[in-house]
């Protein structure tokens, strides 16, 4: 299976998203902000990464930014952990490097099928 980093700040979120992944087998790495995730994905090279977009200090598209412009991380899927769902939202996400978004709160079956999706491509 794969091993998905998860970069999120709220906790019950990150319970549900690593639990998720766990039963279907993922191995899973957390952080609680950007800053960890990107020295998590610099290090271990998940082969997906699901981004909050809003996170203490720096935020999931100024984050994903930088993984996009990394040599090393620029392979990497990135999906945004989004509740912003409004117009023109995707466009700011895509625009940031993002390859998909999963709005919140996470449908578990959307959630689940997405990142099958993603994972099927790389």
């Amino acid at each position: 299976m794969a091993r998905v980093l998860i970069v999120e700040d709220n906790a019950a979120n990150m319970t549900l998203a690593l639990f998720l992944l766990q039963s279907v087998g993922h191995t899973v790495l957390s952080a609680t902000n950007a800053e960890v995730g990107l020295t998590l994905a610099r290090a271990e090279q998940p082969h997906l990464i699901l981004m909050d977009i809003q996170l203490p200090g720096m935020d999931g598209l100024d984050a994903t930014v930088l993984l996009k412009g990394n040599d090393a991380t620029r392979a990497i899927p990135v999906i945004a952990l989004t509740a912003l769902a409004m117009k023109g939202d995707e466009e700011r996400i895509r625009a940031a490097g993002c390859d998909g978004y999963i709005a919140k709160p996470i449908r578990y079956r959307d959630f689940l099928a997405t990142i099958a999706a993603h994972l099927a491509r790389t």
